[in-house]
């Protein structure tokens, strides 16, 4: 009797993390919903947007095992775009939206054909100088504004009709973006694509011996990372109405590197908690000026020392340790 009624148990079970789960992601949404009305919206839209950059991030890094140093290239390339759309074109935001994130799709095909077939390390620095040659591409290009960027680019309105230029009404904007970008990524990392780039993460021999186009995946997740990317940059110019180098500079990709591996690789939540403390880091210690950065190397050896995981990655860790101890006595 006693082996019969064990089967049952795994459904009960999992069933109970599902709806812990969805009642999580319902309780995250609803605080979102309200954080405006507490929480200065401009910063909430700058968390956001360096999140949805993270997770974009981490879909190469965390699950498909591609280290970029050049994914600031398709953040600010996309940001360039959508300012210049929007200011000298006249596009509405959903359009300029649009054209930055095809420009970083296809930049992103014409550079993961090109460091595709590298590994590690190599792979790696292929991606920056790629993002270096696009770097000094923009400080030399006209319609970039140069050294001076493209400044006070105008929030018209959405769809032609909806006012964004208050501040309040942009950030619902923003967080339907992020939402959608988040759900976009959740999807892939939990479709069977998704699974085999966690595959190929793991063992890639292998998984070619399987029959998998390994190079081909790996395509495609450099692709759906970069147009991801890009609509993080172009969301990034509707809040700050600004497009400048700081977005395309190497910098940039360190700073992407840093909150992904600061909340945990490979975990869905863990560039969202990177890039939240990175973000309100930087935004509450500002007045400390160059000293930030040494702040923030000081967080990122303690954080590879101490959270190997990062914050969320030790937290699941901990957490499955309870599990099987609890599942065994």
């Amino acid at each position: 009797m006693s082996s019969a009624t064990h089967p049952a148990a795994a459904p009960a079970t999992s069933g109970a993390g599902s709806n812990a789960m969805i009642l999580f992601a319902v309780a995250a949404v609803a605080v979102l919903l309200v954080a405006p009305f507490g929480v200065y919206p401009v910063f909430l839209m700058k968390v956001m947007c360096f999140a949805l950059f993270a997770c974009a991030f981490n879909l190469l890094l965390g699950y498909t095992g591609l280290l970029s140093f050049g994914h600031a290239m398709f953040f600010g390339g996309s940001a360039y775009i959508c300012a210049h759309t929007t200011k000298v074109l006249g596009f509405t935001p959903e359009l300029a939206l649009l054209a930055g994130v095809a420009f970083s799709a296809v930049l992103g095909l014409l550079a993961g054909l090109l460091a595709i077939r590298r590994q590690g390390i190599y792979f790696a620095m292929v991606t920056l100088a790629l993002a270096q040659m696009f770097f000094f591409f923009c400080l030399q290009a006209k319609f970039t504004g140069g050294e001076d960027g493209l400044q006070a680019v105008p929030r018209r309105p959405l769809f032609g009709v909806i006012d964004i230029s208050q501040d309040i009404h942009l950030y619902y904007f923003v967080l339907a973006i992020f939402l959608f970008g988040f759900f976009v990524i959740y999807r892939t990392i939990h479709s069977p694509f998704g699974q085999v780039l966690k595959a190929i993460r793991e063992n890639e021999p292998r998984a070619i011996s399987l029959g998998y186009r390994a190079n081909h995946y790996k395509l495609l997740a450099f692709v759906l990372s970069a147009a991801l990317a890009g609509l993080a940059g172009s969301t990034k110019v509707l809040v700050f109405q600004l497009a400048s180098l700081t977005d395309v500079a190497w910098q940039m990709s360190g700073e992407v590197v840093l909150m992904t591996l600061v909340g945990g690789m490979g975990t869905v939540l863990g560039p969202v908690v990177g890039a939240a403390v990175i973000v309100t880091m930087q935004n509450y210690l500002a007045g400390l000026g160059e000293w930030v950065l040494v702040i923030q190397g000081v967080i990122f050896v303690l954080a590879v020392s101490l959270f190997r995981r990062g914050f969320v990655g030790e937290v699941i860790a901990v957490w499955q340790q309870m599990k099987a101890r609890k599942a065994n006595s």
